[in-house]
This record gives structure tokens, C-alpha cells and sequence, in this order.
């Protein structure tokens, strides 16, 4: 009895936490921890530890001090391991005490492996409080190893939190492009990561949207998608898509890599831009306001080339908009003198049509196709614009002329104005000799 008695005794002192609500370090637990930590702004210390271990029990004083010594700068918790197993498991934890910061990055807490002093507790944890105010005021603070050098920064608050709870809705279920992270806390790899892939989210922003996923505890959705080691990442095209239209990633790790990768799959998913007719000002805008550059086709007129010859030319037209469409370029024309304001401001029309301009909107210049009027005249100066190369020349006044508004081509053939008849019956003799 004696000896059961002392059994169950030890497994109950093994399991009492070593701090009491009286002191300054914060318990935590798995129902806490997200809201507390994660989700909170401040900076977290954070001590993981079993009862059980001496070393942890030797800490005990100098972990309160650097409590007290903090207490309305920095939080500080500790985590009782033996009761909170899987919440120590996420953050890799493998032996006691183990001490994580929770700075900037809650994604990704700083191992701290300093001496086990409340001085210099106090001080890792003030230097990434340091590193924080100098991110937010514009001064960097983020190691140089995992950043793109020369770059800026990105934000975290642009990568999309997805949870089992929430994925199907925000990628599966939606038009949107998305690049997937399934990560694990303590995954050195994963950290590493976790700058490049907030840069690469602000960057793509608009475009391609970027979410994580904490495969420790969303378990379900790395089932799904076959997630065996981390991070593994995961292309969702835009449109419709199901479970199937999961890709794996093969990109390189830094911002730059990711960005390139998921611009180039964003492209091939665009459709291409339309041909649009140049029939008013607003058309002109819509078009072309917006984008780097506008390309803008006069066609001959109606009458001197049929409805089978225009077409020609628009199909060459729209087989250029698809080859270029990862351009993102606007696509306009028009008929000889329809707009001929426009046409002697860009210089088109002296050596007959059809002829071609580019227009930079925001830098008012313009270059003029030289070439023939076809796939491959048209691709040689569209390729070598995209390049970089190729005359420009200012825009006259610096703006673009009136645009006349005009009714849109019925894709016919033209049709001369009919002749009107004059009744010579009702017009008198004198009348009729001057006729």
C-alpha cells in the first residue's frame, strides 16, 4: 500500500506544472496558444518543459525573473509538456527545456540557445522586439540568409491562413489562382522558406494568390493533397477545379523563384486579350488605359477590301494577342479614316494600310510597324518592343487626340452610297436644259 501510495504520488508531482498563477510566466495550452500566441502581436518567450526534468527545475528561477524583469514589454509562457504533447510535438520539440521566441514571424519562432540566465533571456527577447520596430519602421531586421539581396520585404499578413475547416471554400470552390504551402512548425526547411514565400505573396498580389497550411494540426487537407514532407507546395490553377487539379511545385525557394514560377503558370492560364474595335473614347480606356501597351491596327477601309480580306487581318491580329498575351497588352483597330486625328498623331497612314502603332500610355511614346503587315513582320517588331528594342518616338502634345465615336463594323462587305433619282416629271423645260 505504502509502495502504491508513493507510485501515485510521484506520477502526480511528475505532472503539476512548475509555475503557479502567482507568477509572472503565463501558462499555456493547446486551447490558448493560437489565440494567445500566434495571433497576438506581442513578442512571446515560450518555455516547453516536463516536470520531470531537472534541468527544467534548475531554470525555474531565472525563467521568473526574466518574467518579471519583461512583464508589460514581453510576454513570456511556458508549456507544460507532459499534458500538452501534441502541442509540443507541432513545434518540434524534442528534448527540455526547449525555449522558442515568437517574434515578427509567428510562423517561424527563433530557437533560442543562449546561457540559461534571466539576463540572457531578457536580451534575446529584446533584440527581436528590436527587429520588429525596425521592420515596421522600414529598416529591415530580417536575417540576410533568407531574403533575395537588394529586395524589399514582404508582408505575412498577404500569405492566406487555410485550415481544414476553410480550404475547399477559399481554393477549391473559387475562380482564384493559388500557390499552397503545407508546412510544419518546426520545420527548419519551412522557415527558411517562410520570408521568400511573404515576398513572393505581395508580389503576386492581384494575380496569384499564396496561402499556408499547418499540416500538424490540418491533417486532413495533407492527406488529401499526399503531403509527406515539409514544406511540400501545391499549384491550384484559376477557374473550376477540384482536388484533382492540385499540381506539385518545382520551383526554386527564394521570392524570385516563386514569383517566376507562378507567373509564368498564371500566363498560360490567361486567355487571350480581345481585338477590340477603336469605336469610341471609352473604348480606348477600357482597352488600353490600364495596360503597358496598346497596340493599335488601321485597317483599310471597308470598300477597298472586302469582308473576307478584313477578316484576314483580324485573324492575324489574334493570333499575335494570343502569342503575346502573357504581355497583358491592350488590342485596338480601326478602319482608314475613321480616326484621323489619331492616325497623324501616331504617323500612320503616309505609306498606306494596313499599318500598326504601340502606344506607351504612361510614357506618351510610340513606335511604328516598318515591316509587313503580317504574322511575321508583326511578330519581329513585337518581339524585339518586348525586349527592349525598336525607334520610339514622343507622342505630338504629349496626349492622345480626340476619339471620334463611330458605329461598330456589322461584318459585312462594304456598300457605296446609292445614287439618288430626280423625277423629271415635276421639273420645268428651262429647268430640264440645265440638267
Amino acid at each position: 500500500m505504502i509502495l502504491r501510495a508513493f507510485v501515485v504520488l510521484c506520477c502526480v508531482a511528475s505532472s503539476l506544472a512548475l509555475y503557479s498563477s502567482s507568477d509572472d510566466v503565463i501558462a499555456l495550452t493547446t486551447a490558448n496558444f493560437d489565440k494567445t500566441v500566434l495571433k497576438s502581436d506581442e513578442i512571446w518567450v515560450v518555455e516547453f518543459y516536463a516536470p520531470f526534468c531537472g534541468h527544467c527545475r534548475n531554470l525555474v528561477p531565472e525563467y521568473r525573473k526574466a518574467a518579471t524583469a519583461l512583464k508589460g514589454v514581453i510576454k513570456v509562457g511556458g508549456i507544460n509538456c507532459e499534458e500538452e504533447q501534441s502541442l509540443c510535438g507541432q513545434h518540434g520539440v524534442r528534448g527540455y527545456p526547449t525555449i522558442k521566441i515568437f517574434g515578427q514571424n509567428k510562423r517561424s519562432p527563433v530557437d533560442y540557445n543562449g546561457q540559461r540566465t534571466a539576463k540572457d533571456i531578457a536580451e534575446s527577447a529584446l533584440a527581436e522586439a528590436k527587429k520588429k520596430i525596425k521592420n515596421v519602421l522600414g529598416g529591415g531586421g530580417g536575417s540576410s540568409s533568407n531574403s533575395d539581396s537588394g529586395s524589399s520585404s514582404g508582408s505575412k499578413d498577404d500569405v492566406i491562413e487555410l485550415t481544414d475547416a476553410n480550404f475547399d471554400k477559399l481554393v477549391l470552390q473559387s475562380e482564384d489562382t493559388w500557390l499552397v504551402e503545407f508546412y510544419a512548425p518546426w520545420c527548419g526547411h519551412c522557415k527558411n522558406l517562410a520570408p521568400h514565400w511573404a515576398k513572393a505573396a505581395t508580389e503576386l498580389k492581384g494575380k496569384v494568390k499564396l496561402g499556408a497550411v499547418d499540416a500538424t494540426v490540418h491533417q486532413v487537407k495533407a492527406s488529401q493533397f499526399g503531403v509527406q514532407g515539409y514544406p511540400t507546395i501545391k499549384y491550384f490553377p484559376g477557374g473550376s477545379k477540384d482536388r484533382n487539379s492540385a499540381e506539385d511545385y518545382d520551383g526554386g525557394r527564394t521570392s524570385s523563384d516563386i514569383v517566376n514560377w507562378a507567373l509564368e503558370k498564371y500566363s498560360d492560364n490567361i486567355p487571350a486579350p480581345e481585338l477590340v474595335q477603336l469605336t469610341s473614347e471609352k473604348v480606348a480606356r477600357d482597352t488600353c488605359e490600364s495596360k503597358p501597351l496598346c497596340v493599335v491596327s488601321v485597317l483599310p477601309h471597308i470598300l477597298d477590301c472586302d469582308a473576307a480580306c478584313r477578316n484576314r487581318y483580324l485573324g492575324i491580329l489574334r493570333s499575335m494577342g494570343e502569342k503575346y498575351k502573357k504581355k497583358q497588352w491592350g488590342w485596338l483597330w480601326t478602319e482608314g479614316g475613321a480616326q484621323l486625328e489619331l492616325e497623324a498623331t501616331l504617323d500612320i497612314g503616309g505609306f498606306g494600310y494596313p499599318a500598326m502603332a504601340v502606344v506607351n500610355l504612361k510614357k506618351m511614346k510610340y513606335s511604328l510597324l516598318r515591316g509587313s503587315f503580317s504574322e511575321e513582320g508583326i511578330n519581329e517588331f513585337l518581339r524585339d518592343l518586348s525586349y527592349g528594342r525598336g525607334h520610339t518616338a514622343p507622342v505630338k502634345g504629349a496626349e492622345l487626340p480626340k476619339i471620334h465615336t463611330i458605329e461598330a463594323w456589322d461584318g459585312k462587305d462594304g456598300q457605296l452610297p446609292e445614287e439618288e433619282e430626280i423625277d423629271l416629271s415635276d421639273v420645268d423645260l428651262d429647268e430640264k436644259d440645265e440638267l
